[in-house]
């Protein structure tokens, strides 16, 4: 199961992005509108077959990256105990997801790692994960694990000496 949408993915971090990242290597971009349609289920008839094609194999490459990136997140969610895949899927793991996938889908940057956000966003989300494999981080008030893990419950027996049972001796 995806952990984000195609729709999502087209919202950010857009279809201009993913056009010139996941097209066919050492040929001209897929055009950000035709990819949009492809990612959004629109009708792309209008079209020429080649261009429609080839944004198809750009969609097959996001989703391959989507599907990288989902595994990788499962399985530090695995570590951690969560019933996979998630249903259903936390704001926080969707985010988590679309770093990961446009890192995966940037592999010919050129810019510094300490610079480029694209980097910093994928490191980020691979820190959460790894705080979250280890108990440190919750994602949040729903979280079943977290709230299973750290339910504090206080049992006692009943009181021996109390105002009722001393009632008697005054």
């Amino acid at each position: 199961m995806a952990y984000i949408t195609h729709a999502d993915l087209a919202e950010s971090p857009g279809a201009l992005e993913l056009s010139e990242v996941a097209s066919d290597e050492h040929r001209r971009p897929v055009p950000a509108e035709l990819l949009d349609a492809v990612l959004r289920g629109a009708d792309v008839s209008a079209w020429p077959a080649d261009d429609v094609l080839a944004a198809q194999r750009a969609a097959t490459r996001i989703d391959a990256a989507v599907g990288d990136a989902g595994a990788l997140i499962d399985g530090y969610l695995a570590k951690r105990g969560y019933v996979l895949p998630l249903s259903p899927v936390h704001p926080l793991v969707s985010a988590w997801c679309r770093a990961l996938a446009r890192y995966l889908l940037h592999k010919n940057r050129t810019a510094l790692e300490s610079k480029d956000p694209i980097a910093r966003g994928y490191n980020d989300a691979l820190r959460l994960l790894q705080q979250t494999a280890d108990g440190k981080f919750s994602l949040g008030a729903q979280d079943a694990v977290a709230i299973d893990q750290h339910d504090a419950r206080f049992a006692f027996a009943p009181n021996v000496f109390g105002r009722d049972q001393l009632k008697a001796f005054r």
